[in-house]
């Protein structure tokens, strides 16, 4: 899916002022740019693929030209008699160039294994930023919903309270009795309790931003349409078995784990090196006076050049042990494969189930509390009449209560089983959600830097830490701001894709 399809998140959001500024996540797509920037999972994702992107120039290595260098220094502590003619003093050093010429396919397919496995880590990559965005929606959504329920519940002990003083006032004229009071007391006390355990809910939930997103939630807005949702569950396989980061990183891990078994076979093949050598000696002045008699020169060096066939005939049987070991791994990659299929398949239904649901679910709660509201009206003015009881009035506002909290939470699992689905479909990573814009990760820049590197001596810049510490964020309240008077509560989350 195009970046630009979800472009409208970032309708009047410059992401240099992201950058060059603290990021106030106060919309879904500041919340998701916050993640990405710095949220530790995404980060040492990265680092575990530029550790991958390694294994590339360390293939190499086996192939290239190595050039050695030794010396060293000896001393005779006690001559024999018969060593008139050797020095006891000696210091020598050499040079040796190995260039290997043949090593069975070895190399080529180490390093064909190994470009396989960056790109498989890639995948993985992709993976793990579409997974963190999916939890940072569910986060987002999630103090939505609870600061949504704290307020109805809110106003929920506000009515029932009002109701308690109106059904004293009228058991002191004796117009109700004392059952009619202890029911409304009892009612307003269940609701305060529910109340409790909605703010709890809701604290919870904003610490869990926190630690997602990195920063506290403030006055969080109302999120954007999903675009590009699937028409059936049929179109929404087949997109994520061509796009789905997790079924790529399988298929390129089984693309590797063949590689590994032609490196295995190659154990069993020829090896075939040229050598060129050379060597200076010294003996520091300590030659024997005979042997300077004789004309042995006190240094000197040598040079030597050769080609080294290595042919193996017989090694315990390891070779064939480890191409049956490459090829148990690779039977291994196959059903590993095939699983990730399965799974993709299963996330993908199940979510394209849940989304469908929570809509109809949607239409369904909006009738109930529109409904129930009107109820509530009618069952109000027959209890002034004296038709209905005070028990009565209580069991309408409770189901009204009910109603608002079902409608609310539709709306969340809706939109967050919608974004699923475009996860499990591959189409929910940075690009897919407009968070482009000069700022995002290249896991290509690494890779070509170091792929070609021959140097022993370039080890890099030490780590250091990428992600934000969460420890100064203040512990978060349940304070939210109240209900309007006759304000109807929405989440502003439409019904996607009708």
């Amino acid at each position: 899916m195009p970046g630009g399809h979800f472009h409208r998140w970032a309708a009047g959001v410059s992401l240099a002022m992201l950058v060059a500024s603290p990021v106030r996540a106060d919309t879904l797509r500041e919340a998701l740019m916050q993640a990405y920037q710095t949220n530790p999972t995404i980060t040492g994702a990265r680092a575990q693929l530029r550790a991958t992107d390694e294994n590339v120039p360390i293939a190499r290595a086996n192939g290239i030209p190595s050039l050695d260098a030794t010396g060293g220094y000896s001393e005779s502590l006690k001559s024999a008699t018969n060593s008139y003619l050797t020095a006891p003093r000696q210091a020598t050093a050499g040079l040796q160039l190995t260039v290997p010429v043949f090593q069975g396919g070895a190399v080529k397919n180490n390093v064909r294994a190994a470009e396989t496995r960056v790109e498989a880590g890639r995948a993985g990559l992709r993976s793990t930023e579409s997974d963190l965005f999916t939890r940072v929606v569910a986060a987002y959504m999630d103090v939505i919903l609870n600061t949504a329920v704290v307020r109805l519940n809110e106003q929920n002990v506000h009515v029932l309270q009002v109701n308690l003083d109106a059904t004293n006032d009228r058991f002191q004229v004796g117009d109700l009795t004392r059952t009619d009071v202890a029911q409304s007391q009892a009612r307003l006390a269940q609701a305060r309790g529910q109340l409790r355990d909605a703010q709890a809910q809701l604290i919870s939930s904003r610490e869990t931003y926190i630690s997602v997103v990195g920063t506290p939630p403030d006055n969080l807005q109302s999120p954007p349409d999903l675009p590009n949702l699937p028409g059936s569950t049929e179109n929404a396989v087949d997109i994520a078995l061509r796009e789905n980061p997790q079924l790529e990183q399988a298929r390129q891990a089984l693309k590797a784990a063949g590689y590994d078994v032609n490196v295995a076979e190659a154990g069993k093949l020829p090896k075939l090196s040229v050598i060129l050598g050379g060597q200076y000696y010294n003996y520091l002045g300590s030659l024997p006076p005979l042997a300077v008699a004789e004309g042995v020169d006190n240094g000197g060096n040598s040079a030597t050049a050769g080609v080294q066939l290595t042919l193996p005939i017989f090694q315990g049987g390891r070779p064939a042990a480890q191409v049956r070991q490459a090829k148990a791994l690779r039977g291994q990659a196959i059903e590993q494969a095939t699983a990730a299929e399965r799974q993709v398949v299963q996330d993908v239904r199940s979510a394209y189930a849940s989304w469908q649901s929570a809509q109809y679910l949607i239409r369904s709660s909006r009738s109930a509390v529109d409904a129930n509201r009107l109820s509530l009206e009618g069952v109000r003015a027959e209890n002034s009449v004296g038709t209905r009881t005070i028990l009565d009035i209580l069991n309408a506002e409770q189901e009204l209560l009910n109603a608002q909290v079902q409608l609310v939470t539709a709306q969340r699992n809706a939109y967050v089983a919608g974004f699923a689905l475009l996860s499990a479909m591959g189409r929910a990573e940075a690009n897919d959600l407009g968070l482009d814009g000069g700022g995002l990760y290249d896991p290509t820049l690494h890779y070509k830097d170091v792929r070609g590197s021959v140097w022993d001596w370039r080890e890099g810049d030490d780590a250091e830490p990428v992600a934000t510490s969460t420890t100064d964020t203040p512990a978060q309240t349940s304070n939210v701001a109240p209900l309007g008077e006759d304000e109807t509560l929405d989440l502003g989350v439409g019904d996607a894709g009708e």
